[in-house]
């Protein structure tokens, strides 16, 4: 299994950014992260210093939403809609999108309920409940 520390994450998204701005070749993969990142105009600045961005804090008391962690959970929901797993994922995205009124939307949505399983997972030393997850997407999509 494929499980990056946090600077592999970090020059992950700074080096794909850069290749953008540079206008170089993109992988597949660092493809899909900057059209995330061009939704996100306020993290452009953390994304063009590498030598920043490795040593940058996101405390929560600083109010501040960690943008590496928020950009990953953009690739996440991106890999489960393309997968459509957990099964029914990807049509709940598309009833949030038309509900909410945009696929960025809906993918934040999304996001919170990734976010709340993963937490309580963490908290409760279990693995992920991927029923729990879909349930909590699809109350958001209206069922």
């Amino acid at each position: 299994m494929f499980n990056p520390g946090k600077d592999d994450v970090r020059r992950f998204f700074c080096g794909a950014w850069d290749k953008r701005r540079q206008g170089a070749p993109l992988t597949p993969l660092e493809t899909i992260a900057v059209d995330w990142v061009h939704e996100h105009p306020e993290y452009h600045e953390d994304l063009a210093d590498l030598e920043r961005a490795l040593t940058a804090e996101y405390p929560v008391e600083g109010g501040r939403t960690n943008p590496f962690l928020h950009l990953s959970m953009h690739l996440a929901v991106a890999e489960q809609l393309a997968i459509d797993q957990p099964p029914g994922i990807r049509d709940a995205h598309e009833r949030l999108a038309r509900r909410l009124g945009s696929a960025h939307e809906a993918a934040h949505a999304i996001i919170d309920c990734l976010g709340e399983v993963v937490w309580r997972a963490q908290r409760n030393r279990t693995l992920p409940d991927s029923q729990a997850y879909l349930d909590c997407v699809l109350r958001r999509a209206g069922r």
